[in-house]
């Protein structure tokens, strides 16, 4: 009989009694971060929590600034989102067009609420202090790695080996999965 599949709903009670703990530490806004190494099951788990904890989910893939772009990705996370949204102003950044390799159409994000930030580096040092909580995902890399490569095929493969280089750098410097709330092994 094969593994039940998982039941990742089931991380919305501690994540909400973490949340409620801490109160929003964004202006009005709740932001949970959900972050770990690609093909590690972020946006599985937040597809699985997004509604149950009623909240917006921000794509850190709409940040990235290309294929060698994950360290950009936090002064434009900081910066213009979590900075006004901090002072209960609506924020607004410029979505990363991925095909034309530049910043695309502006995109606004409301205050208020629960906002989950899904993806790499959405755990980032600088925008901890505006977390309410923090997962990390982890899988081992060949589980990681075929997970990445079925979701994104052909477009991720010539870059799978420059974006892991970038998470190893990101995450020995940033230290994320010790500054992780809650520490899931999703494999």
């Amino acid at each position: 009989m094969p593994p039940a599949p998982p039941r990742y709903e089931e991380l919305a009670a501690p994540l909400t009694l973490l949340a409620d703990l801490r109160g929003a530490r964004c202006g009005s806004t709740t932001v949970i971060a959900v972050d770990g190494p690609s093909g590690s099951g972020k946006t599985d788990v937040v597809a699985a929590l997004a509604p149950r904890l009623d909240a917006r989910v921000l794509s850190m893939e709409d940040l990235y600034r290309g294929w060698q772009g994950l360290d950009a990705s936090t002064p434009v996370l900081v910066g213009q989102i979590l900075g006004c949204l901090a002072e209960d102003r609506t924020a607004t950044f410029r979505r990363w067009d991925w095909e034309a390799s530049a910043p695309g159409e502006p995109v606004p994000v409301e205050p208020g609420g629960v906002l989950i930030l899904d993806g790499v580096g959405s755990g980032a040092s600088l925008a901890r202090t505006y977390l309410s909580g923090l997962l990390w995902l982890e899988a081992p890399e060949a589980v990681r790695k075929r997970r990445a490569l079925q979701r994104d095929g052909a477009t991720y493969e010539p870059w799978w080996d420059v974006w892991a280089e970038q998470e190893r750098e990101h995450f020995a410097r940033e230290r994320t999965r010790e500054a992780a709330d809650l520490v899931v092994a999703t494999a």
